[in-house]
Parts: C-alpha cells; structure tokens; sequence
C-alpha cells in the first residue's frame, strides 16, 4: 500500500513539475525574447516587448511600406509544454486587431510555424485556451499540407505576430502564459 502511494505521488509530482508558465513578473524574461520584423525583407514596421506591472506589452507600428506587414516576437528560452491533451492558456487585453500565437518545433529564425489566430478584444482582459488541434503548419504565411501534426511536447519557440494588413499602432497586453 505505502508503495503505491508513493508511485501516486511521484505521479502527481511529475505532473505539476510538467505544467509551463511564462513569469512576466521576473524582469529576467525579456532575455529570453526577440523580435522579428518585417524588416528582415525591406519592411520598416516595429515592435517592442517590454514589463510592466507582471505582465507583457507587445506593442509598435505596423506599416505597410516596402511591401512590409508583419511584426513578431519570439520566445526561445527553455519551454516545456506537456502532452495536448493540456491546453495553452493566454490571458490577453488587445486593441482589437487579429494576432497569431505561433509555436516553432525547432530553434531556427526560420522554418515552419504552427500558427492559431485570435482576435483580441478592446480594453478588455479574456483567457483564450489553444488545443494542439487549433494549430495550422505554415511556412511565410503560406500552409504547409504535408507537415507533421503538432505536438506540444516538440515545441522549442513561442511567439505573437501581428500580420492582419492594417497599418498603425498596435497593443497587445500579456498577463499569462501557460499550460
């Protein structure tokens, strides 16, 4: 008996240590992000990750010039997603404009891009849940039909992406990332 309870509670121990939270209260988390513009094409749109208050602004300007359009940030510190079946949870405050919650199973600037829009709300806080199922295989905007199923356990990068066509600034407040 006393043995398996303790199987029981390495189990559960082994299941609490697998949850993923990003802590935007620890200053130490923008080492771990950077940014990818549309300037790495001749675009001039920008963008800027910076806390305040435990949480998150990805914020900038979108522009259209040059044949830009696009503004990202990338996570790729050490990240740690469990099976699919536990969700992705975000706890967002936006401007109302479409982003796009990308995960990368590989740690290189460029490649595929499992890619899941949402629409924020204006000055208004939501939780968004992401099953690996929401997740669409991309390369450049372009989908990718013969890429593998995501797995949340493969995942090496995060991101946002503001890429809806609309010039002008952008706000989207981060609270909460996990798992």
């Amino acid at each position: 008996m006393k043995t398996i309870l303790l199987v029981l509670f390495i189990m559960q121990c082994a299941n609490v240590s697998a949850q993923m939270k990003i802590d935007f209260s620890d200053p130490q988390e923008l080492l771990y992000w950077y940014r990818v513009n549309d300037s790495v094409m001749g675009g001039v749109s920008q963008s800027n990750l910076r806390l305040e208050d435990d949480q998150t602004y990805f914020e900038g300007n979108l522009s259209l010039e040059n044949n830009g359009g696009f503004a990202s940030v990338r996570r790729v510190g050490p990240l740690s997603l469990g099976s699919g079946n536990k969700p992705i949870l975000l706890e967002i405050n936006g401007d109302g404009r479409i982003y796009q919650l990308r995960l990368r199973t590989n740690k290189t600037l460029d490649g595929v891009a499992y890619v899941a829009k949402f629409t924020s709300k204006v000055d208004e806080w939501q939780t968004l849940t992401f099953t690996e199922d929401d997740f669409v295989a991309q390369f450049r905007g372009r989908l990718v039909s013969r890429a593998p199923s995501l797995l949340f356990t493969d995942v090496k990068q995060l991101g946002f992406m503001l890429a809806d066509k609309q010039a002008g600034d952008f706000q989207l407040a981060i609270r909460s990332i996990r798992q």
